[in-house]
């Protein structure tokens, strides 16, 4: 197992994410405990010393059962995280009542890495917001050594991230983005990264296989990455660019079943980054993937045509993520913090956007059509 040196610790460079735990009958609710036991003991013995779960994971269940299977190791053994579900409004004044919780479902009497979960549009000023209090409590945590190390995840965009760490970055010791090789540029993981490292902020990866999308390519993609590395499998690619981003330290994996488990292992045995020319096709095959997106380069000429006053590249943006990843949360949750006026919906269709667009995007066809999508 390779290891990455985080302040005095050496955490495996493969995380366990139990997030998408084996289940029983297809119920996410019910997690298959005896499969989960036989994962989580195969990865303590081939290295894997970090484990993340989070207080919805599986309808509330993973902190349970991860605590339940990680109470039988030596506590010195492994390092457990988990995060405040920021992610839901309605539990911003709760944050004494469910971290007291969480280490109780957790059987632990100390978090190793605790993170504010999902800062994003939909919080970020409910997470900066002092009458809750959820800052200064973590922060007293970690004083009284119930939290060994704070950070925070990040679904939202630069912009938000910015805010965030100019009100707390100065005590956030890592941060977890969803990086991978697609999203370098369709989500701007590379600037995201670039901003971490402003603050010399160590990157925790999640999503690093696009929630398997990643995970097998078209064939004419797979024999031009085979043509280069004849042995090494397609997901490995994946995790062979995330070795040569610099920054990076702890790459999570949610690995539904044992055989995910073995091979995502036998990848991190070893640390194989990518040279120029490998680099360069993967991202190549990257942009071949996000073919069909609409190629906006948010130049707004298009706003200050815009009768309504629509904030169209970034409901462009938001589009090509949810049209891509056929649905998901993002693009919903986003939309959902926008005034009713300034939503897809609201386009009228008059064109005079079309009028101005360099792109000649078909703009208005566009908000009708992630209406429409956002309804069903």
């Amino acid at each position: 197992m390779v290891y990455k040196k985080f302040q005095d610790l050496e955490l495996s460079a493969l995380g366990m994410g139990a997030m998408r735990l084996p289940v029983v009958n297809g119920s996410d609710s019910e997690i298959d405990e005896a499969a989960t036991e036989e994962m989580v003991a195969y990865a303590m013995e081939h290295g894997i010393n970090y484990y993340d779960t989070a207080w919805g994971y599986h309808n509330g269940n993973s902190e349970l059962v991860m605590g339940k299977l990680l109470e039988k190791y030596p506590r010195e053994s492994f390092y457990l995280a988990t995060k405040f579900p920021g992610y839901d409004l309605s539990n911003m004044d709760k944050v004494q009542e469910i971290f007291e919780k969480q280490l109780e479902k957790c059987r632990v009497s100390y978090f190793d890495f605790y993170l504010f979960h999902n800062v994003c549009e939909m919080n970020i000023d409910a997470y900066l917001d002092e009458k809750y209090g959820i800052f200064d409590y973590l922060m007293e945590q970690k004083k009284n050594g119930r939290i060994r190390h704070l950070g925070f995840s990040a679904h939202g965009n630069l912009d938000v991230m910015k805010r965030f760490l100019e009100a707390h970055g100065e005590h956030m010791e890592f941060c977890q983005i969803q990086l991978n090789y697609l999203d370098w540029t369709f989500q701007d993981a590379k600037e995201k990264v670039e901003l971490l490292d402003s603050y010399h902020i160590p990157v925790w990866v999640m999503e690093p296989l696009r929630g398997g999308k990643l995970a097998k390519l078209s064939e004419t993609d797979e024999a031009k990455l085979k043509s280069m590395r004849p042995d090494e499998g397609i997901p490995a690619w994946a995790f062979r660019f995330l070795q040569s981003i610099p920054g990076v330290a702890v790459t999570l994996s949610g690995m539904s079943n044992f055989q995910q488990l073995k091979e995502n292992i036998a990848t991190f045995e070893t640390e194989r980054p990518l040279n120029e020319d490998e680099m360069k096709e993967l991202l190549a095959i990257a942009d071949g993937m996000l073919d069909g997106t609409l190629p906006c380069t948010a130049c707004h000429y298009c706003v200050s045509h815009c009768p309504k006053g629509l904030d169209i590249p970034r409901l462009l943006e938001l589009y090509n993520e949810h049209q891509f990843t056929g649905g998901g949360f993002i693009a919903p949750m986003v939309v959902g913090t926008l005034a009713e006026d300034k939503r897809p919906d609201s386009c009228i269709g008059c064109r005079s956007c079309e009028a101005v667009c360099p792109q000649q995007i078909k703009i208005s066809e566009a908000m009708a059509d992630f209406a429409s999508r956002l309804k069903s």
